[in-house]
C-alpha cells in the first residue's frame, strides 16, 4: 500500500488552502487509525481486481476517514462497510461487471422508448456520489437524469445481507416538474420516484440480499454537519413509509420491502382499473429486462 502521504494527493489539491487543509486532515486521521487502514490497504491488495479497483478508484482510502454514509458512521463501521461491499460483489458479479463499474463505465440495464424519448436505468457509480454510497441507479429520460438511488451492500446486525440506501436524488434542471409531469403519464401515473424504487427492488432481489434498508432525514450522512433548524427539501421517511417502509428501531433506518406491493384490481377503482393494468403490464416487462440483464452480469 503507498503511503497516505501519496494517496492523498491523489485527492486533494494541495495548492488552494482548502484542498490543502483537507489533505492534512486526511493524512492524520489516517494515521491514527493506521491499523485499520492497513487492513483495508492489505484487502485492495489481495488480489488483481482488487488493486485494479483502488487504483481507479482510490477514494475507498478516503471514505473511511470522512463522514460520510449515514450520520454518526464511525471509522470502524466505514472500514467494514467496504469490505463488505467489494467482497459481496465480487462474489456476485462477473470481473469485467465490477472492473466496467469502478472504472466509471455504465452498466445498462434498461433501455425504452416511452413517449418519443429514449429512458435508461444505468447501474454505475461516480466519485460525487461517494459520500452517499459505493455504487448507484440511474434513471435518464433523454439526456436528463431523472432519479437516482445511491447504496451500497452490507450486513446487518444480524448478519444477514442488506442493500442500504443512502440517498434518493431527483432531477437537478429548471423544469424537473414538467418532465417529471411528462413521464409519469407515458409510465401510466406511476411517479418517477416510485419508478426508481421500483428497479432498486428488482435489482436487490437479482442480487440475492435478504433486507434493503434506507436512511431518513436523521440517518443522512449530511446531517452531520448542518444546524439543528435546518430541514431537508426531501423527507426520505414519508416516502418510505408510503412505501411500505418500517422504522428500524435505529431512528436512522426505514426497511423497506423487497418487493413492491400490487393492489388487486378489486382494490383499483373501476374507472382507473385499465391505467392500473397497463402500468402493471410495464412493470412486468422492465423486470423481466432487467432480470436478464442482472443474469448476464452476474458470476
Amino acid at each position: 500500500m503507498e503511503s497516505f502521504w501519496s494517496i492523498g494527493k491523489k485527492y486533494y489539491r494541495v495548492n488552494s488552502i482548502r484542498g490543502l487543509h483537507r489533505f492534512l486532515v486526511f493524512v492524520v486521521r489516517a494515521n491514527l487509525h493506521r491499523k485499520k487502514m492497513r487492513c483495508l490497504g492489505a484487502f485492495f491488495q489481495k488480489n488483481a481486481l482488487r488493486r485494479e479497483i483502488a487504483a481507479a478508484y482510490p477514494y475507498v482510502y478516503e471514505q473511511p476517514t470522512r463522514a460520510f454514509f449515514y450520520k454518526g458512521s464511525t471509522f470502524d463501521e466505514r472500514v467494514t462497510l467496504l469490505i463488505e461491499h467489494m467482497s459481496y460483489l465480487e462474489e456476485k458479479l462477473r470481473p469485467k461487471v465490477l472492473q466496467q463499474i469502478y472504472h466509471f463505465n455504465p452498466i445498462i440495464l434498461l433501455e425504452t422508448e416511452q413517449d418519443g424519448s429514449l429512458l435508461r436505468l444505468i447501474l454505475h457509480f461516480h466519485v460525487g456520489q461517494r459520500k452517499e454510497g459505493l455504487l448507484a441507479l440511474t434513471l435518464l429520460w433523454g439526456a436528463v437524469a431523472l432519479y437516482q438511488m445511491i447504496f451500497w451492500i452490507a450486513k446487518d446486525k444480524t448478519g444477514a445481507w442488506a442493500l442500504w440506501i443512502g440517498a434518493m436524488q431527483g432531477p437537478n434542471i429548471a423544469d424537473s416538474r414538467g418532465v417529471i409531469k411528462k413521464l409519469t403519464k407515458a409510465c401510466h401515473g406511476c411517479r418517477t420516484k416510485n419508478l426508481i424504487l421500483h428497479v432498486t427492488q428488482e435489482v436487490a432481489r437479482a442480487l440475492g440480499v435478504e433486507h434493503i434498508y434506507a436512511v431518513t432525514n436523521d440517518g443522512y450522512y449530511a446531517m452531520n454537519h448542518v444546524r439543528k433548524d435546518r430541514k431537508l427539501k426531501t423527507n426520505f421517511g414519508d416516502f418510505w413509509k408510503e412505501s411500505g417502509g418500517v422504522q428500524c428501531a435505529d431512528a436512522r433506518f426505514y426497511e423497506l420491502p423487497l418487493k413492491e406491493h400490487r393492489r388487486s384490481m378489486e382494490e383499483v377503482p373501476t374507472r382507473k382499473r385499465a391505467v392500473y393494468r397497463r402500468r402493471y403490464a410495464m412493470f412486468d416487462e422492465i423486470d423481466t429486462v432487467i432480470a436478464q440483464k442482472m443474469k448476464e452480469s452476474m458470476n
